[in-house]
C-alpha cells in the first residue's frame, strides 16, 4: 500500500483518498448534513414539515428523474446557454401545472395522487417521510437512478404486494426497453448513418426542442404527484406561487449544474450529443412508455426503461461497429447495478417509514 508523508506523519493511500473525497465533496455533505438537521426539527410540526418535505423533494426528485427527461436534451444542447434550456423548460413546466391548478380546483397533479390512493393529505409526518428526498439527493449524487415515484410515496402508502408489483413491472420494462431499442437500432443503423449526415438543419433543432417539451409534460403529468405529496391536496393562489416557483428555480439549479453527475449516465452513451440521434431515443422512449400505460396502471420506474433503451442501443451501436462489447457491457452492467441499489435503498426507506407496511410484511411472515 502505498503511503503519503504529510507533517512527519504517514498516512495509508486508502485515508488519504478518503480525505481527498470528503474534501472534494465538502460543501455536498454540509448541505446533507443541515437538511437533515432541519428535518429531524421540523417533522413533528406538520405544518411546517409539509413545506420542508415539498422543497426537498421538488429539487431531488426532478434532478434524479432529469436523465429520463431532459437528459438528451441538456446533452444535444450542451453549446447553448444553459438559462435558454431553463426557461424553455421551466415555462412549460409553469403552464402545465397552472392548467391543472384551474382545471381541477387547485389540484397541481391532474388528480394523480387521489387516483393512487393519496387522496388525503398527511396530517402528521414520520421523519423518514421528510428525510426521503435527502436520501434521494445522496442516491443522485452517486449517479443511481431510481424509481422516485416508489422511493417518495411509498414512504407514506404501499403494501407488499405493491412492492412486488412495482419491482417486477420495471424489470420487465428495462428488459422490454433493452430489446426494444436494439432490434430497432440494429436495423435502422444503415438508413440513421445515411440520413443523419452533414450539417444539422433547423429543422431538426425544432423537432427536438418539441419531442424534448413533450416528454418533459408528460413526466409532470405523471409525477407532479411525487413532490406534491407532502401538500394540500387544492392548494390556494399563495400556495401554488410557493410550489410553481421553487419548482422553477429549482430547474434552473439543474440547468446551471448542466444535469449534475447524473446526467453522466447519458454523456456517456454514443452519441447522444447529436440532436437528430437525441431526438430518435426521445420517440422510442416516448412509444414505450404509451405501451406500458396500456399494459396496465400498475407504477413503474420509468428510469429503469430509460436505462434499458440506452443499454439496448448501445449495444447495438458497438455491434454494428464491430467492436469488442466487453467495455460496453461493463458499462450497462454498473447502469442496471446501480439501479438496483436504488431500488433496494426505497424498499428500506419505504418499510422503516410504513408501520403499515411492517405489519404487514411481519405477518406474511409469521413473525
Amino acid at each position: 500500500m502505498i503511503s503519503k508523508k504529510k507533517k512527519g506523519l504517514i498516512i495509508p493511500a486508502r485515508f488519504s483518498f478518503l480525505q481527498l473525497l470528503i474534501q472534494k465533496d465538502a460543501n455536498f455533505i454540509w448541505l446533507i448534513a443541515i437538511c437533515i438537521l432541519i428535518a429531524g426539527i421540523s417533522y413533528p410540526f406538520p405544518h411546517i414539515a409539509m413545506w420542508v418535505g415539498f422543497v426537498l423533494a421538488a429539487y431531488s426528485s426532478t434532478a434524479n428523474d432529469s436523465i429520463q427527461t431532459i437528459g438528451t436534451f441538456i446533452s444535444s444542447n450542451n453549446s447553448r446557454p444553459w438559462w435558454h434550456l431553463w426557461l424553455f423548460i421551466g415555462v412549460l413546466f409553469l403552464g402545465t401545472v397552472l392548467t391543472s391548478w384551474l382545471l381541477y380546483d387547485g389540484d397541481v397533479t391532474f388528480q394523480r395522487l387521489s387516483s393512487k390512493g393519496f387522496s388525503q393529505a398527511p396530517t402528521s409526518f414520520h421523519f423518514l417521510q421528510i428525510a426521503a428526498p435527502i436520501f434521494l439527493l445522496i442516491i443522485t449524487r452517486l449517479k443511481v437512478p431510481v424509481s422516485t415515484t416508489f422511493l417518495l410515496l411509498s414512504a407514506f402508502s404501499a403494501s407488499p404486494e405493491a412492492v412486488l408489483g412495482v419491482f417486477e413491472k420495471s424489470v420487465f420494462g428495462y428488459l422490454i426497453a433493452f430489446i426494444t431499442a436494439a432490434i430497432i437500432w440494429i436495423a435502422l443503423d444503415r438508413w440513421m448513418k445515411n440520413w443523419f449526415q452533414g450539417h444539422i438543419k433547423t429543422r431538426w433543432v425544432v423537432f427536438q426542442w418539441i419531442t424534448s417539451g413533450l416528454l418533459w409534460v408528460l413526466w409532470i403529468i405523471q409525477d407532479a404527484a411525487n413532490i406534491a405529496v407532502y401538500l394540500p391536496r387544492k392548494l390556494d393562489l399563495i400556495q401554488f406561487l410557493v410550489f410553481s416557483l421553487t419548482v422553477f428555480l429549482g430547474l434552473g439549479l439543474i440547468f446551471y449544474l448542466k444535469g449534475d453527475k447524473i446526467q453522466q449516465i447519458v454523456d456517456e452513451k454514443t452519441d447522444t450529443k447529436d440532436i437528430r440521434k437525441a431526438t430518435m431515443i426521445d420517440l422510442v422512449y416516448g412509444f414505450i412508455l404509451i405501451l406500458f400505460s396500456w399494459i396496465n396502471t400498475i407504477p413503474m420506474s420509468t428510469t429503469w426503461v430509460f436505462i434499458g433503451l440506452l443499454g439496448g442501443r448501445e449495444i447495438a451501436i458497438k455491434y454494428k461497429k464491430d467492436k469488442a462489447l466487453d467495455v460496453t457491457w461493463k458499462l450497462i452492467g454498473k447502469d442496471l447495478l446501480h439501479a438496483l441499489i436504488g431500488l433496494v435503498v426505497s424498499i428500506i426507506i419505504a418499510v422503516a417509514s410504513n408501520e403499515k407496511l411492517r405489519e404487514e410484511i411481519l405477518s406474511m411472515m409469521n413473525l
